[in-house]
């Protein structure tokens, strides 16, 4: 949605466009109406399915490796209320965004190296072990994915300081 946005816009010129908000009303501006709320729904759509992705996963790893039960409006409630507070509060959106996927940023390694340590293990993987190469290269990756984001991390933290 955004790469569609920001080719338009490079197209048309209009190159000043920093914020999601702007990125509707520039299309609604250049395009019409019709791609504004698609661009809308899109956005809306892809918020929609990251949310549920990261609770189903939240709920296949309780129940899954740590045996606990979470009831359902629990978890809805838990994985809400974080947007509800940034729209109670008014906070900027774009800048809302950034930060809590800076703070989401901060999982990776938690999520990388487990899965490399644990898909190099014959006894737990079998006939599907990574092979050593495999395994070195998915090293060498996720020290430079984690790298970054340390970077990205520092990088906004000094930003907003």
């Amino acid at each position: 949605m955004l790469f569609i946005a920001v080719a338009l816009f490079k197209k048309t010129g209009s190159l000043d466009i920093d914020s999601i908000e702007g990125a509707h009303a520039g299309l609604m501006e250049v395009v019409g109406g019709g791609a504004a709320l698609a661009f809308a729904i899109a956005l809306l759509a892809s918020g929609l399915s990251s949310s549920s992705v990261g609770t189903y996963a939240g709920q296949v790893v309780m129940q899954g490796f740590i045996q606990r039960k979470i009831p359902l409006y629990i978890r809805r409630l838990v994985t809400m209320v974080p947007a509800l507070v940034v729209l109670a509060l008014g906070l900027p959106t774009t800048q809302t965004l950034v930060i809590s996927q800076v703070v989401l940023s901060f999982g990776i390694p938690f999520a990388l190296v487990p899965l490399i340590i644990v898909t190099r293990k014959t006894e737990l993987m079998g006939t599907l072990v990574n092979d050593r190469k495999t395994t070195i290269v998915a090293s060498a990756i996720a020290a430079i994915i984690i790298a970054l984001n340390t970077y990205l991390i520092f990088d906004t933290l000094a930003s907003l300081l």
